[in-house]
């Protein structure tokens, strides 16, 4: 089930919000001083690929560089990018078919609004809930 829902993911919406996620990453790596915010939109725009069956857990080790890393995150571009996600989410919801959409937009709120010192794991592996 979950590989036919990610595959409609991609077809409706998923593959050009990844993308969108990966030519920002692009940017964000040139300007050089913005690289750790590069590296968060590629794992956004990772997640964003594939998200039924995986989901975001906190990377043992992130500290204050995370947490500072995050507050300009969300001033900057967090919040609009959380409140696209809940307004997108909400949209599809509104048809039988598009609320297994919705939720995975829903899914996306909180990486779009706190990216840093966090990792994509599978759900199916249980050391992943589990620090390491």
């Amino acid at each position: 089930m979950r590989l036919i829902l990610n595959v409609i993911w991609l077809i409706f919406g998923g593959l050009v919000l990844a993308l969108g996620y990966a030519v920002v990453g692009v940017v964000l790596c040139v300007l050089i001083i913005t690289i750790p915010f590069g590296v968060a939109a590629f794992r956004m725009a990772n997640f964003t690929l594939w998200p039924f069956g995986r989901t975001l857990v906190d990377k043992p080790g992130a500290g204050a560089g995370s947490l500072i890393g995050n507050v300009l995150w969300l001033i900057l571009a967090g919040w609009w990018l959380a409140l696209a996600h809940i307004v997108t989410g909400v949209t599809q919801c509104l048809t039988i078919i598009g609320i297994p959409l919705g939720l995975a937009n829903f899914k996306l709120v909180p990486v779009s609004l706190f990216p840093m010192g966090k990792q994509i794991v599978d759900v199916d592996d249980p050391m992943a809930f589990t620090q390491r």
